[in-house]
């Protein structure tokens, strides 16, 4: 390989660099912010030869992402997956994925159906989980499918479920998967296929136990377990890190007609703001939808708030940390309701805490409206899937939130329908999740994903 011949630098923090061809300049502190294991961090030490057999205009992008730590506009003119390549090469690709993916340039708003993910096989997604940097994993029938951040590269294993229900990332290569007619918490690796291990409750009855729900927080595993017999319930914690068990929260030993007892959390999520877990549960019978909200301490192992569910109870739940909230949607009338956390009063509060944000007159009419409808929060919004379309609520701030009495006043939120017309519609939808700066959501009976994103961010 010919070295062409460098231009005289006359200032010794100047680098001069070949690429392809085409000579750049830059400094060695531009350089040293690719990291002391890049190959431009080499060059900025090297004295001569700082030739590289590569394309330039690639080169280009990457070297304005050194610059500025974003990438230019021009970006879009190139193909992703060599402007990977390229980073790989250099070491640049945790910068490239800070700035394609980083979740600070969510724009709730802007969001619009960008593209499909086709899954292989004929399964259909049952649920799917995301990092925060947005590499993706769907479950469909016994199978796992994966992408990587850019959503270019994808891998698919198989497991020994039949059906997989719950999934939780806890890296981009390590997933928590668990079944309700399967026993076991199963901690998967991607990468191989693997079982790392398998985590157990032990119940009363000694029978197996089935997983019906996974959370997370940044040091913690929770799982809700049911023994297989149906009898016994109970939420174990585990040390994130070892997966050693650190405590059990709610074990019921189920008697007689005790309903409430009957109820396992089917969801949960960790409240960050008060260092809680939020478990969610219901339970369909003769006399209509019951169910419970219950916000636990990990550490004490006590439950230190409790809202039971029995007018209106919720087809799905969700907190958001931002607005001090808990949002539900009504499985009988379908309608969006807020609960202000920071005046709910103790467990034993019997007074209705929702407030209705759609149309407060509205008849509850037992036809289960809200039946299959999905809540999420993300940053200072609330996601809500009607059917095939999603609404999208976020608070309109009026003034101080006290009023002159010290009482926290009500709340405004407004609603708008995410997505362009042909966006709107369509088949049911089954998930919501997001990661990075996309929204990732699945349909009834469609063996795709849906990713979702900003027209200003996408590649």
């Amino acid at each position: 390989m010919q070295c062409l011949e460098a231009v005289p630098e006359l200032n010794s923090n100047v680098v001069t660099i070949n690429v392809g061809g085409q000579i750049f300049q830059t400094t060695k502190q531009t350089l040293t912010q690719a990291g002391p294991k890049s190959l431009l961090s080499q060059l900025a030490e090297t004295t001569s030869n700082r030739f590289v057999d590569r394309d330039p205009d690639y080169f280009s992008v990457l070297l304005s992402l050194l610059r500025t730590g974003t990438l230019p506009s021009k970006v879009k003119d190139f193909d992703l997956r060599d402007l990977i390549e390229e980073s790989r090469f250099y070491g640049l690709e945790p910068l490239l994925t800070s700035s394609l993916t980083n979740p600070s340039h969510f724009d709730a708003f802007a969001l619009q159906k960008s593209s499909i993910l086709p899954l292989n096989g004929r399964d259909f997604p049952s649920v799917i989980a995301t990092t925060p940097f947005g590499s993706l994993h769907v479950s469909h029938g016994s199978k796992i499918t994966s992408f990587d951040w850019s959503l270019t590269k994808k891998s698919t294993i198989l497991t020994q479920f039949t059906a997989i229900d719950s999934l939780l990332a806890i890296s981009p290569d390590i997933v928590a998967a668990g079944a309700t007619d399967f026993s076991g918490l199963q901690i998967l690796d991607l990468q191989n296929g693997s079982i790392k291990q398998v985590l157990n409750w032990e119940n009363v009855t000694r029978s197996g136990s089935t997983v019906q729900a996974i959370g997370s927080s940044g040091e913690f595993l929770f799982t809700s377990f049911e023994s297989s017999r149906r009898n016994s319930n109970s939420i174990m914690v585990y040390d994130l890190n070892t997966l050693n068990p650190v405590n059990e929260l709610g074990h019921n030993e189920i008697f007689g007609a005790d309903l409430d007892s009957a109820i396992p959390a089917t969801k949960l999520r960790w409240v960050s703001g008060y260092g809680l877990v939020m478990a969610s549960g219901s339970h369909s019978g003769l006399s209509g939808v019951a169910g419970n909200i219950r916000f636990w301490d990990i550490r004490s192992g006590n439950m230190v708030f409790e809202l039971k569910e029995k007018v209106d109870c919720f087809s799905d739940v969700c907190f958001s940390d931002n607005l001090n909230a808990i949002f539900k949607i009504g499985v009988n009338s379908g309608e969006v309701f807020y609960a202000d956390f920071r005046s709910l009063g103790s467990v034993n509060d019997n007074s209705d805490p929702w407030i209705s944000l759609g149309d407060r007159r509205k008849v509850v009419n037992g036809k289960k409206e809200g039946y299959g409808c999905k809540i999420e929060s993300h940053g200072n919004q609330v996601f809500c899937s009607k059917g095939g379309d999603i609404e999208l609520w976020s608070e309109v701030v009026m003034g101080p939130a006290k009023s002159s009495e010290g009482r926290l006043k009500e709340r405004d939120f407004r609603k708008n329908l995410m997505g362009r017309v042909k966006d709107m519609g369509g088949l049911r939808i089954t998930n919501l999740a997001f990661g990075g700066n996309k929204m990732f959501v699945t349909r009834k009976d469609q063996q795709a994903v849906e990713i979702w994103q900003g027209s200003s961010t996408r590649f």
